[in-house]
């Protein structure tokens, strides 16, 4: 078979290079769509909301059904629903990955049985978390609803993700970190807890924030759990209205509430930038702190 010439390896290359730069403008494409919806969504709550959002607003309670007053017995139920969230699903969630990452290998039955079941739990609607919660936590465990029964809720729904990210987290850590361990005669416990918990750290943050924002941003299953009472919460035994809830009730069922439901959706969205721009700084510092030690 004859070799090509210059020329045809010439139009080849021009070829190729053509090709790359349309792979290229595409992937540059796609990051602007996203980026530019992004804003959209920003600018938009931003024009609706920001000439409704002031102190006040933040800490005053809602008046006439929402429509004038503040947030702040809102805001103060959805810090709560979070924090009993995260609460309960980091001690489970970083143990499941521990596990599966250092102890169920590959081929563990069971390991891949917890990794089948948790991809489905991630992929199963909030609706469906919402009633299994009303059923078991509120009615079976007598919790009713409260702002405990939504918390445990949502941690059920934020388990899959953090796991199956956390798990990501440790898998990534080089094995001759635990082999040097080993060598040195560090015990297993003295490896995750000095070693592996903080290579990982980047990760459990990824796992932590995404998390969150499902929590904060979940209204569904919230609906069924933690209620709608728009009152200051006394303890976590009493109902609490989350702000996903209260700007639903607002835009669907509160004629003239789209002015706050505006306000309160600007300010979730600005809970959520602070909260990810927190964790993207200290997994930042992390590996900057990693890099200068090593």
């Amino acid at each position: 078979m004859p070799e090509p010439s210059s020329i045809q390896k010439s139009a080849i290359r021009k070829r190729g290079q053509v090709g790359e730069r349309l792979a290229t403008l595409c992937v540059w494409a796609v990051a602007l769509l996203v980026s530019l919806v992004f804003f959209w969504i920003l600018i938009d709550l931003f024009l609706g909301g920001v000439r409704h959002l002031s102190l006040s607003f933040l800490f005053e309670a809602p008046r006439d059904a929402g429509r004038a007053g503040g947030i702040a017995p809102i805001l103060v139920a959805s810090l709560e629903i979070v924090a009993v969230c995260m609460l309960v699903a980091l001690p489970i969630g970083i143990g499941t990955a521990v596990w599966l990452a250092e102890y169920a290998g590959d081929r563990n039955r069971l390991g891949r049985l917890v990794r089948r079941s948790l991809d489905v739990l991630a992929s199963v609607p909030s609706i469906v978390f919402g009633l299994f919660g009303s059923a078991f936590f509120c009615l079976q465990l007598g919790l009713g609803f409260s702002i405990l029964a939504g918390g445990l809720t949502l941690a059920c729904m934020v388990l899959p993700i953090f796991i199956r990210t956390a798990e990501e987290g440790f898998r990534a850590v080089p094995q001759a970190y635990r082999l040097g361990a080993a060598s040195l005669g560090i015990s297993r416990t003295s490896t995750l807890f000095r070693i592996l918990i903080p290579s990982a750290l980047p990760a459990l943050s990824a796992g932590f924030v995404l998390g969150v924002g499902r929590a904060l941003a979940e209204t569904a299953a919230l609906i069924f759990t933690s209620g709608y009472v728009s009152r200051m919460p006394e303890s976590l035994l009493d109902s609490g209205r989350a702000m996903s809830v209260h700007i639903y009730d607002l835009a669907m069922n509160v004629p003239g509430g789209n002015d706050n439901a505006f306000a309160t959706a600007l300010v979730l969205l600005l809970l959520l930038l602070l909260i990810n721009a927190s964790f993207a700084w200290i997994s930042q510092h992390h590996l900057s702190h990693g890099a200068s030690q090593s």
